[in-house]
């Protein structure tokens, strides 16, 4: 199955498969000190292969119906995955991770609804500045420097990430809106 696959089918599914061992080191049930640099690592390289997959799959033509259901997904279960971490970790309040996730749901429904009428929602500039801002908001969760300027930085990036899943959201529900008339 997977030698019939293009390269940025096969990095999507990489990251599929990174996600559960980057659960296991975040939330340290193996590596003991060094888990949380493990998490870090595995988590930098499953959002490297997003930007890779994506990057390859156009400049060389490998677009797949493939590519275009599972890229998304693959995105939305690894940060999910990092935010529900967090909740239990106390990172984050389970208030704001079920927001971030319920944009994803309305997004993915969406998308569903409007692939139903043959339309092809595009992934917009304010959901791609939004997936950059919610991985650079976990790198700085896992990282957790006990320094007053790290915290405020932290702290920051994780209301970015907010606004812009809010702004993302409402983006693509005004632009298009037309999908949801019968």
């Amino acid at each position: 199955m997977m030698s019939s696959m293009n390269l940025p089918n096969k990095l999507t599914i990489l990251r599929v498969i990174m996600i559960p061992f980057y659960v296991i080191f975040q939330m340290g049930y193996l590596g003991g000190e060094a888990a949380k640099y493990v998490a870090l690592t595995l988590f930098i390289i499953a959002s490297l292969t997003d930007f890779l997959d994506g990057k390859i799959a156009r400049k060389y033509n490998l677009v797949t119906n493939f590519g275009k259901f599972m890229d998304p997904l693959a995105d939305k279960l690894l940060v999910s995955a990092a935010l529900i971490c967090f909740i239990e970790l106390g990172s984050l309040p389970a208030w704001y991770v079920l927001i971030i996730i319920s944009r994803e749901f309305i997004i993915s429904g969406f998308r569903l609804v409007a692939s139903d009428k043959g339309v092809v929602i595009a992934a917009s500039y304010w959901g791609k500045f939004k997936t950059t801002s919610q991985m650079i908001m976990v790198v700085l969760l896992i990282l957790n420097i006990d320094h007053p300027v790290f915290r405020m930085l932290t702290q920051i990036f994780v209301w970015i990430a907010m606004i812009l899943t809010l702004v993302s959201l409402i983006d693509y529900l005004m632009k298009n809106k037309d999908v949801l008339k019968d």
